[in-house]
């Protein structure tokens, strides 16, 4: 970013909203069959609109998964449960399911990678050190200081004030409020730095009356007080960075929020990929996450630059850091790596790109094997991608995700001319 004094605004949204719906759906169908069969082959799209839910894309897996009864589940939990559900319901929407296998084309190039290496260091519990990329594509990490889950802080309150929202509902410390639901945090930055807390906007469905109150001025005066002291106030209650006074409250500011949800818009799987990273942060490769298994780099790789980054970060390399990885169908290695602090190492970048390059391994089944991906459903009772699907991917305090640890952060520090004792004095 060019200047040091601006505001930045990022959001994110609650279970409920239709795209996240669809997102949740096609990782709890991706949970049960690496649960069941770790080497499945997944990429499962699904939509959602009044009264349907549609799941296709391509599966080859040894194992049977109800497809129907995942969705169902799925809608049910999320809290779309019959006319309070707010228009939608796990019981009486269709089911419709469009399923191949996936292509011999692309299994080929996966399945083993055009080129090796050399050392067979590879001790990947599934695959052979060949594994290749299940597609070309760019994928970015990122991590900065601005948050001790190392986070921009946009995006670290935005997700925070959305879980609360949907904690409040599912607690029944609300009783009026439906599954849909958004916020949005404007941070004014000075000098570079988070300053000041500029705007909070907060949007929830809700039922058409509030304890018989019709009128609509009554029930959005009702909503605003409530949320204002049930989430707002709760989340900043730890914050360092607090509201002040001259903060600015936006409280369902469309003025009526009834209709929401698969009725209310229809919902597509990967339509939130901002919400799931940085909150626009960073920069994006543009691929989405949710219902592909682990060969697929957008998902894989992603996470593992995220684990970079936040290493870098972490060793006190820089106050920022972007990673980039690029990949081509077939081919295990990297086919680029960029590393960007934005003039804030205490090396230079390329420095700390060779670094990383030495340090870590980046190719599928390397990334694969270091967070056991498609063991991890197993180890979290069928339900670990489903989690991550609302609410971020990164940074995450309230799962426990293996690209969030920092255990390459020492070992970086101690190879960096920053932390050589020859160098630093």
């Amino acid at each position: 970013m060019a200047s040091k004094n601006f505001l930045f605004t990022s959001e994110s949204v609650t279970e409920g909203h239709p795209d996240k719906v669809c997102d949740q759906i096609s990782d709890a169908i991706l949970d049960e069959f690496l649960t069941k069969y770790p080497k499945s082959r997944v990429a499962a799209e699904t939509t959602v609109t009044t009264g349907m839910a549609l799941v296709c894309g391509e599966i080859t897996s040894d194992c049977y998964v109800d497809i129907p009864q995942t969705v169902r589940n799925t809608i049910k939990n999320i809290g779309y449960i019959g006319a309070d559900g707010g228009g939608f319901d796990y019981k009486t929407c269709a089911v419709l399911t469009s399923i191949d296998e996936q292509s011999v084309d692309i299994a080929g190039g996966v399945n083993k990678a055009f080129e090796s290496r050399e050392d067979n260091s590879s001790t990947s519990t599934y695959e052979t050190e060949s594994l290749g990329a299940g597609d070309q594509g760019i994928m970015f990490g990122y991590a900065c200081n601005e948050t001790p889950e190392l986070m921009p802080l946009p995006i670290s309150l935005a997700h925070k004030l959305a879980y609360r929202l949907a904690q409040v509902r599912k607690q029944g410390l609300v009783k009026y409020l439906r599954p849909d639901g958004k916020s949005q945090v404007t941070i004014e930055y000075v000098d570079g730095k988070p300053a000041r807390i500029d705007t909070i906007l907060l949007s929830t469905q809700h039922d058409p009356e509030i304890n018989g109150i019709i009128d609509n001025k009554e029930i959005q005066a009702i909503i605003k007080k409530d949320l204002l002291e049930l989430v707002v106030d709760s989340v900043f209650e730890n914050e360092a960075l607090k509201p002040d006074s001259t903060t600015k409250y936006l409280i369902n500011p469309s003025g009526r929020f009834v209709i929401g949800g698969p009725q209310g818009d229809a919902g597509l799987t990967g339509r939130k990929i901002i919400v799931d990273t940085y909150g626009g942060y960073s920069r994006h490769g543009g691929g989405a996450f949710s219902g592909k298994d682990p060969t697929k780099v957008d998902r894989s790789a992603a996470y593992a630059a995220r684990w970079v980054a936040k290493n870098i970060v972490a060793a006190g390399l820089a106050e920022k850091c972007e990673l980039e990885l690029a990949y081509a169908i077939g081919v295990a290695e990297p086919i680029s790596v960029m590393v960007d602090t934005f003039d804030t190492g205490s090396c230079p970048d390329e420095e700390i790109c060779e670094l990383v390059k030495q340090n870590f391994d980046l190719r599928p089944a390397a990334i694969i094997n270091q967070f056991d991906l498609r063991g991890l459903p197993a180890k979290n009772d069928g339900k670990f991608y489903q989690k991550l699907a609302a609410y971020g991917h990164m940074g995450r305090l309230d799962i426990e995700v293996p690209w969030e640890n920092t255990d390459k952060a020492q070992d970086l520090r101690a190879q960096s001319t920053l932390g050589c004792s020859c160098c630093s004095k």
